[in-house]
Protein backbone atom coordinates (compact mmCIF):
# COMPACT_ATOMS: atom_id res chain seq x y z
CA UNK A 1 0.00 0.00 0.00
CA UNK A 2 1.45 3.34 -0.65
CA UNK A 3 0.42 6.93 0.00
CA UNK A 4 1.61 10.16 -1.66
CA UNK A 5 -0.62 13.51 -0.24
CA UNK A 6 -3.99 12.95 -0.35
CA UNK A 7 -3.79 9.93 -2.93
CA UNK A 8 -4.08 6.14 -1.82
CA UNK A 9 -2.61 3.06 -4.05
CA UNK A 10 -3.73 -0.23 -2.85
CA UNK A 11 -2.84 -3.54 -4.32
CA UNK A 12 -5.14 -5.86 -5.36
CA UNK A 13 -5.19 -9.30 -7.26
CA UNK A 14 -5.54 -8.66 -11.03
CA UNK A 15 -8.78 -10.92 -10.72
CA UNK A 16 -10.40 -8.43 -8.74
CA UNK A 17 -10.00 -5.87 -10.98
CA UNK A 18 -13.79 -4.87 -12.44
CA UNK A 19 -14.38 -6.30 -16.05
CA UNK A 20 -15.49 -4.02 -18.31
CA UNK A 21 -12.44 -1.24 -17.65
CA UNK A 22 -11.15 1.03 -20.33
CA UNK A 23 -8.21 3.60 -20.51
CA UNK A 24 -8.97 6.13 -17.31
CA UNK A 25 -9.04 10.04 -19.77
CA UNK A 26 -5.99 11.63 -19.40
CA UNK A 27 -5.42 15.40 -19.11
CA UNK A 28 -4.48 17.99 -21.87
CA UNK A 29 -0.62 17.24 -21.54
CA UNK A 30 -1.69 13.45 -22.36
CA UNK A 31 -0.65 12.22 -18.59
CA UNK A 32 -2.28 9.34 -16.48
CA UNK A 33 -3.37 11.77 -13.81
CA UNK A 34 -4.81 9.70 -10.14
CA UNK A 35 -5.49 13.74 -8.83
CA UNK A 36 -5.34 17.00 -9.92
CA UNK A 37 -4.80 19.71 -7.30
CA UNK A 38 -7.55 22.53 -7.68
CA UNK A 39 -5.92 24.97 -5.77
CA UNK A 40 -1.71 24.31 -7.04
CA UNK A 41 -2.22 22.56 -10.29
CA UNK A 42 -0.21 20.12 -8.88
CA UNK A 43 -0.75 16.39 -10.25
CA UNK A 44 -0.49 12.93 -9.14
CA UNK A 45 0.91 11.28 -12.59
CA UNK A 46 1.37 7.49 -12.93
CA UNK A 47 4.48 7.35 -15.81
CA UNK A 48 6.88 3.94 -16.56
CA UNK A 49 6.52 1.01 -19.15
CA UNK A 50 3.51 -0.70 -20.08
CA UNK A 51 1.13 0.69 -17.25
CA UNK A 52 -2.75 1.85 -17.50
CA UNK A 53 -4.88 3.94 -15.71
CA UNK A 54 -8.34 2.16 -16.11
CA UNK A 55 -11.71 3.12 -14.72
CA UNK A 56 -15.26 1.71 -15.44
CA UNK A 57 -17.18 3.62 -18.72
CA UNK A 58 -19.54 5.21 -16.41
CA UNK A 59 -17.18 6.02 -13.38
CA UNK A 60 -14.26 8.03 -14.52
CA UNK A 61 -13.18 9.01 -11.38
CA UNK A 62 -12.93 5.29 -9.47
CA UNK A 63 -9.28 4.38 -10.83
CA UNK A 64 -7.41 1.28 -11.21
CA UNK A 65 -3.59 0.84 -12.29
CA UNK A 66 -2.13 -2.01 -14.02
CA UNK A 67 1.68 -2.02 -13.85
CA UNK A 68 2.78 -4.90 -16.05
CA UNK A 69 6.47 -3.59 -16.69
CA UNK A 70 7.80 -0.58 -14.29
CA UNK A 71 5.30 2.21 -12.90
CA UNK A 72 6.25 5.25 -11.25
CA UNK A 73 3.87 7.35 -9.59
CA UNK A 74 5.36 11.41 -9.17
CA UNK A 75 4.26 14.38 -7.79
CA UNK A 76 5.47 17.89 -7.94
CA UNK A 77 5.57 18.31 -4.43
CA UNK A 78 6.12 13.93 -3.07
CA UNK A 79 9.10 12.37 -3.64
CA UNK A 80 8.12 9.84 -6.42
CA UNK A 81 6.97 6.31 -5.45
CA UNK A 82 7.99 2.70 -7.32
CA UNK A 83 5.69 0.11 -8.18
CA UNK A 84 5.77 -2.92 -9.03
CA UNK A 85 3.96 -5.01 -11.37
CA UNK A 86 0.49 -5.99 -10.30
CA UNK A 87 -3.30 -4.47 -10.17
CA UNK A 88 -4.24 -2.03 -7.89
CA UNK A 89 -7.29 0.73 -6.81
CA UNK A 90 -6.73 4.54 -6.38
CA UNK A 91 -8.29 5.92 -3.17
CA UNK A 92 -8.56 9.55 -2.92
CA UNK A 93 -8.92 10.55 0.48
CA UNK A 94 -12.13 12.10 1.54
CA UNK A 95 -13.09 15.17 4.09
CA UNK A 96 -16.27 16.35 5.87
CA UNK A 97 -17.51 19.52 4.86
CA UNK A 98 -20.88 20.91 6.72
CA UNK A 99 -23.47 19.62 3.79
CA UNK A 100 -21.14 17.22 1.61
CA UNK A 101 -18.45 14.53 1.70
CA UNK A 102 -15.84 15.82 -1.24
CA UNK A 103 -11.80 14.95 -2.35
CA UNK A 104 -9.72 16.57 -0.49
CA UNK A 105 -7.95 19.73 -2.53
CA UNK A 106 -4.90 20.70 -2.25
Amino acid sequence: MHRQGDVLVVPIAPADLPPGLIDAPRDRRHRMVLALGEATGHAHVLTGERVALLSPPEEPDRLYLLVEGYGRLVHEEHGPISLTPGAYRVVRQREYFPGAIRFVAD
